[in-house]
């Protein structure tokens, strides 16, 4: 069948089939192109949206610890003598502390041997600290070395640690106590085999070559013992972590709330929450420099948490005291819907009104943080309202998708549909010149008439 020009109509059939399903397709190309950019550009609007709505979800959860307002700062008039670090029921005062000593670990030495590989005895060895012993048993070909290696690799082992010292006097076993304090002194008692001499008992007779000491400290003219050089609550609340010791050498110690670490906070959450609006701004608005429109403008969801971001900040949240709201910590909203702060009236409350602020931020499920919180993750947890638009938008896509297939095969059929009716006319043109053709010939052959003349 005739399919590019045509040998009756002299027309070009494939040109014009071809223009005549581009001009039929054109407009709908044209349709599910918009569609599709529309959508795609809408989907990465909402996921732009998602990010930030997390990153200010992100940033409430410090905002919703009590101890990001109860929390205490300590300072230190000097840092030689230990460190301190607070918990929040720490009380807030000064307290002076001297250092009398620090806690130590007991060590004991066996008796000195001239070679290390040499056997000791063999028998038993037992050890105890504070209350718990663990054994040992000593082969007829144990060295100082295999001791030393048996105890310490001991699964019972309470808290021994053996090491060999080459002295003057001979390699020596020397055992150290793993805690401090004089509660955690190693006991040892060595046991001969039957039969085997007195070999291990011998080398066995411990001496004391460092006594275990428990640390001492004074806190305000009070004295605190400890057996180790972490002293816990010696001041409520408070640890102290003791490096060196010089009972003449006073360090003061004050303890504040850390409104510093609040105030952090809360300048966080007012960066973040602008943050949040410049996107959202951007999302939904209009530039008139560039007279082009964000990719939700107008669009419900936007409204709608947009709405519950300005309805939690006006609200008012319980405290110990009665109800507080954003704007009597100094923070409002400009005209633009941005927050900003009043500094010396945050200062203020961070200075007087610690305790409910603290309570209006951090009250579990009923305070600010945990109200928004609420209200956030509604958009942004998995399933929720953000992911749901987001999964309509793909389906929205995949049909477009499905669109572009059906309009293939329909342009197909078009196109094969055209092509059979124009090869159809050609053949009939064509046999019709034939035919005209063939009637103008045969009156040209009959007898009388003069063929018209061609010019």
């Amino acid at each position: 069948m005739i399919s590019n020009q045509g040998l009756g109509s002299g027309l070009d059939i494939s040109g014009i089939v071809d223009a005549l399903v581009g001009a039929e397709r054109g407009p709908k190309d044209a349709q599910l192109n918009s569609k599709q950019g529309r959508f795609t550009t809408e989907i990465s609007a909402i996921g732009s949206l998602k990010s930030a709505m997390k990153t200010f979800e992100d940033s409430m959860e410090s905002l919703s610890k009590p101890s990001t307002f109860l929390g205490n700062k300590i300072t230190l008039s000097e840092k030689d003598y230990f460190s301190a670090t607070s918990e929040d029921d720490a009380v807030a005062g000064s307290y002076s502390v001297e250092v009398e000593q620090l806690a130590k670990s007991q060590k004991l030495g066996a008796q000195g041997v001239a070679d290390v590989t040499t056997p000791v005895g063999e028998g038993n060895l037992n050890f105890a600290v504070n209350g718990e012993s663990f054994d040992v048993a000593v082969g007829a070909d144990a060295t100082l070395q295999d001791i030393m290696r048996s105890i310490n690799d001991s699964d019972d082992n309470v808290g021994v640690t053996a090491t060999i010292i080459n002295s003057d006097a001979g390699a020596k076993l020397v055992l150290t106590s793993d805690k401090t304090g004089v509660e955690n002194n190693i006991t040892v008692a060595a046991t001969d085999a039957t039969g085997a001499g007195t070999g291990l008992s011998d080398a066995f007779v411990m001496t004391e070559l460092q006594p275990a000491q428990d640390s001492i400290i004074h806190v305000d003219g009070l004295t605190v013992t400890s057996a180790s050089n972490e002293v816990k609550d010696a001041i409520q609340g408070v640890t102290l972590n003791l490096k060196d010791a010089d009972i003449n050498e006073s360090t003061e110690i004050t303890i504040a709330p850390n409104t510093g670490a609040a105030k952090k906070q809360v300048e966080s959450f007012v960066k973040a929450y602008n943050e949040l609006m410049t996107t959202l701004d951007n999302l939904s608005g209009y530039d008139a420099d560039t007279q082009s429109a964000g990719a939700l403008q107008g669009d419900s969801l936007v409204r709608s948490i947009e709405s519950q971001l300005r309805n939690t900040l006006s609200a008012n949240f319980s405290t110990d005291d009665g109800e507080m709201r954003m704007s009597e910590l100094g923070i409002s909203s400009d005209r633009y819907g941005k927050l900003e702060i009043d500094k010396d009236r945050l200062d203020d409350a961070l200075e007087n009104n610690l305790d409910d602020m603290a309570d209006f931020f951090t009250a579990e499920e009923t305070g600010f943080a945990a109200t928004l919180t609420t209200k956030i993750q509604v958009y942004t947890e998995t399933g929720g309202l953000l992911d749901s638009r987001d999964e309509s938008l793909d389906r929205q896509v995949d049909r477009i998708d499905d669109s572009r297939v059906a309009l293939d095969r329909k342009m197909d059929s078009l196109h094969a549909r055209l092509t059979q009716q124009y090869n159809a006319m050609d053949l009939l043109v064509g046999s019709l010149s034939q035919q005209s053709a063939d009637i103008t010939n045969r009156l040209n052959s009959l007898p009388g008439l003069v063929p018209q003349s061609r010019n």
